[in-house]
């Protein structure tokens, strides 16, 4: 039996994994993505499983088991299987009159992560949880392996698998912000030269910025260590349980600062981060708002390492016409990091946090940091291997 099943696997699709793909898939690296939805209606898992099966199990990824050493000269590869929906989606029994609900939910979440996935099957997995909270009726909270794809590319096949309320049966439409640069057609040439030298300036400063973030690279793998703060991790903590704990903010609250300041949705959450860690550490530490304990505490040295998307957004139609017609789409995981430097402080005017994240992330944008930071950890999977890649990985420090 076990050799009819080998065959048959032999005649179905093959396709083998990606450097990143082999590199979430090792055992000092495993690393899945947790997806929590609420929703305001009670979920209807019967409808949601019909919808399954008719979008993503089309998806060659959610449809393919991974052979670690059974592939063509013995190298992991995808391959395509039979999948039944109903194992991949799990409804606990809750009951219904849970005194803390939020509380469940964080526990809940906070436990899936130590649970390994099966590779007998495809990895991911769509928990439905009728838990009724102060935000949501329901939750949908989907567990996928990381290798199957990046946060871009699962986003935008999240949005393939939608349809409008006003339309069942249209896509989603997402709006794309095209930016121009550069004289237009009818520009004289004064403004053309002018152009030019806008474009050489923003050229050098790209150069410059990019070698800086690449020394700073070097000097964190080697020696440069953040300082030594509660949240700073202890070596081997990477693989220790996790707790989650969640809040909602107001997303017109954020749009409004967005907006009055001419800024990015981003450049918002990250002064709101930066605030929050500022007020933490000052708790931890006993400041006050005093001119010394603000110089004491820029003195620290906080970073994060954020994955940055290199490539277009995957089409949310080219996505949808490959479950539909099972045709091909470009897929995976495509970003690099950046080191993106944590400016920790009290601050009298909380917009300053605001301000400083934009200063930050304008300086980032404008540097080559993550596509160098993707070539250099391929070069180092290649060249040493899995297993020196992930031990030399000075993100988890």
């Amino acid at each position: 039996m076990g050799e009819a099943k080998n065959k048959a696997r032999e005649t179905v699709e093959e396709e083998p994994l990606s450097p990143c793909s082999r590199l979430f898939n090792s055992p000092d690296f495993n690393c899945a993505i947790i997806v929590t939805m609420g929703s305001r209606v009670k979920g209807d898992t019967p409808a949601i499983i019909h919808g399954l099966e008719h979008t993503l199990v089309n998806h060659p990824r959610f449809s393919s088991i991974l052979e670690m050493n059974n592939g063509k000269k013995g190298k992991p590869r995808w391959v395509r299987t039979k999948v039944k929906v109903e194992e991949h989606v799990i409804v606990p029994d809750i009951d219904p009159d849970i005194e803390n609900p939020d509380q469940y939910l964080e526990d809940y979440i906070s436990k899936l992560t130590t649970i390994p996935m099966d590779l007998s099957k495809p990895l991911w997995e769509m928990h439905l949880l009728g838990l009724k909270t102060l935000n949501a009726e329901s939750f949908a909270i989907l567990k996928i392996h990381h290798s199957l794809g990046d946060g871009m590319s699962l986003m935008s096949l999240l949005l393939a698998c939608t349809r409008k309320t006003s339309d069942p049966q249209a896509l989603p439409t997402v709006a794309v912000q095209k930016k121009r640069f550069g004289p237009s057609c009818n520009s004289g040439f004064f403004n053309k030269i002018w152009w030019l030298f806008v474009g050489l300036w923003f050229i050098l400063r790209l150069l410059f910025n990019t070698f800086v973030d690449i020394l700073m690279f070097a000097f964190t793998i080697f020696f440069l260590r953040d300082t030594e703060t509660p949240l700073l991790a202890k070596p081997g903590s990477e693989l220790n349980p996790k707790r989650f704990i969640h809040r909602i903010i107001s997303f017109d609250d954020v749009k409004l600062v967005k907006n009055a300041m001419k800024m990015t949705v981003n450049d918002v959450l990250l002064g709101v981060t930066q605030a929050g860690l500022s007020r933490y550490l000052s708790r931890r530490y006993d400041q006050e708002a005093t001119p010394k304990s603000k110089e004491s505490m820029r003195k620290i040295r906080l970073r994060s390492a954020i994955m940055i998307n290199l490539r277009p957004n995957t089409g949310i139609e080219a996505l949808a016409d490959m479950m539909a017609k099972k045709s091909k789409c470009r897929w995976g995981n495509l970003f690099g990091y950046i080191l993106l430097p944590f400016s920790v402080g009290l601050e009298a005017d909380p917009l300053e946090y605001v301000r400083q994240a934009k200063a930050t992330i304008d300086r980032k944008k404008n540097s080559l940091e993550a596509v160098f930071s993707m070539a250099f950890f391929k070069l180092i999977l290649k060249v040493l291997g899995l297993k020196v890649k992930s031990k030399s990985d000075f993100l988890q420090s």
